[in-house]
């Protein structure tokens, strides 16, 4: 009688499985990141203090993507002013 109740759950592991493969079932490995600040934003006109204060989220491989792009791209912009001579100041 015991066998019975093996080759039951068999069928459910298998149908579960067979439904995960067709996307009848959700599966998603990678949960939502969770956010503990808002995006570290660099000021219009930053310094290098503030840049060295910069800290970012964690997620499940690292930094949030999304947040260290945000900084590159202003870090990339204020190097680039400064290199067109456009950025005297202090």
């Amino acid at each position: 009688m015991i066998w019975v109740l093996f080759i039951v759950m068999a069928v459910l592991l298998v149908g579960a499985f067979a439904a995960m493969l067709v996307g009848r079932v959700g599966y998603d490995p990678m949960a939502a990141a969770t956010t503990t600040q808002s995006d570290p934003v660099l000021p219009e006109d930053f310094t290098a203090d503030e840049i060295s204060a910069i800290r970012f989220d964690t997620a499940l491989r690292g930094y949030r993507m999304d947040q260290v792009d945000a900084v590159l791209d202003r870090l990339q912009a204020r190097i680039l002013e400064l290199e067109a001579g456009g950025g005297q100041r202090r």
